[in-house]
């Protein structure tokens, strides 16, 4: 007896002891992929660019007397920038308007002469060509007096020109030429005195590589997908440092070739700057819309393994198994990533706790859903 009770109370202490060991089923999240339509968009890095640039030059030559902008000023078109020393050149308009008006007075006069002539000649008094030669003179009088209204324009112009202005609305640089140095006019080299870009709104310009391109032009001839060339397609660009794009904007052009050097085909997007923060020569990420709307499921990054060159989720089964399923990725979609393939909407996924599951082992689910409270 004492025997067979030793016995019974080793065998308990094994079971015990088997139960101690076995530790319980480790606890994960699961829930159900998202439902929802959602556009493929492709991504592209570009470069903003103003859409309208000018490099501000004297026109007339002369000594500057004034800058009128403060560097890096907004300026609207037609606010004054500089003012050259204009004097000299209302000098020579007083000179073209007294050579006008010589001229106005010789052609009045030669008109006078030519009606006399008219008069004369029906009683002989004179020549016919005396009369012609009176015609011939109120015609050059006639022509003097357009070469001094042409002559008296120009210096007014010059006048004019002594004002430079700005050419368009935009960011003016900073001033090249102070106050007292001489500036050259077109005529010799005209003098870069600063420039000017306009900032609302303001192109991007990107490459697509040849295989989104065709990709495109496929969807285009299957009716799927609207051509850029034709429509203004959406775009969406994210600034430098951003995690989600800031700005939309449309397609404005698509070059007519590839670049043979590269394989790209350059493309240009018209953004709003209404607030004026984006500057040309900034970086952004282009979102260009890449399909048409369709159904999908989506899961975040974080439920999602790699094995080897796979992309896996892991999906608890009704008796609470793991069990490990290959999937093909699309892209990011509101901060979740579309599933093309190898996933059923009823599928509970594992989306936390995914270091803890092991393929073929029990584990204990805990409901939660995407983008909700667990």
């Amino acid at each position: 007896m004492g025997l067979l009770l030793a016995l019974a109370l080793a065998g308990c202490d094994e079971k015990a002891q088997s139960q101690v060991a076995a530790p319980p089923p480790p606890p994960v999240t699961v829930a159900q992929p998202v439902k929802r339509i959602v556009t493929d968009w492709d991504e592209f890095t570009g470069r903003f660019e103003a859409i309208q640039e000018v490099q501000v030059r004297a026109r007339v030559g002369g000594f500057v007397n004034s800058v009128e902008f403060k560097d890096g000023a907004i300026v609207r078109t037609g606010d004054l920038l500089y003012i050259i020393d204009p004097r000299p050149f209302e000098a020579v308009v007083l000179q073209a308007e007294g050579q006008l008006a010589d001229a106005r007075a010789k052609g009045e006069l030669a008109k006078r002469d030519l009606e006399r002539g008219l008069t004369l000649v029906q009683t002989s008094a004179v020549s016919e060509q005396v009369v012609d030669q009176r015609r011939q003179a109120l015609q050059a009088a006639r022509a003097a007096e357009t070469q001094a209204e042409g002559a008296l324009k120009a210096a007014q112009l010059n006048v004019e020109f002594t004002h430079v202005v700005a050419p368009i609305t935009g960011r003016v640089s900073r001033h090249l030429v102070t106050p007292g140095n001489l500036v050259q006019g077109s005529e010799g080299g005209a003098t870069l005195l600063t420039s000017i870009v306009s900032l609302d709104p303001i192109y991007i310009y990107f490459d697509v590589d040849e295989a989104t391109y065709l990709k495109n032009n496929k969807l285009w001839f299957e009716g799927k997908r609207p051509s850029s060339r034709d429509t203004a397609n959406p775009v969406q660009v994210a600034l430098t440092g951003e995690t989600k794009p800031s700005h939309e904007g449309h397609m404005d052009f698509i070059d007519n070739r590839l670049d043979v050097s590269t394989g790209t085909l350059r493309s240009r997007a018209v953004i709003p700057n209404h607030d004026l923060s984006i500057l040309p020569g900034q970086f952004g990420r282009v979102r260009l819309i890449g399909s048409s709307p369709y159904e999908a499921l989506l899961l975040p990054d974080t439920a999602i393994a790699t094995d080897q060159s796979r992309k896996i989720v892991f999906v608890v089964k009704d008796d609470n198994m793991v069990e490990a399923r290959a999937v093909v990725l699309g892209p990011l979609d509101e901060g979740l990533r579309v599933i093309h393939e190898g996933l059923k909407p009823e599928d509970h996924v594992i989306v936390d706790g995914i270091q803890r599951a092991r393929v073929g082992a029990r584990v204990n689910p805990h409901k939660a859903e995407i983008g909700g409270n667990s």
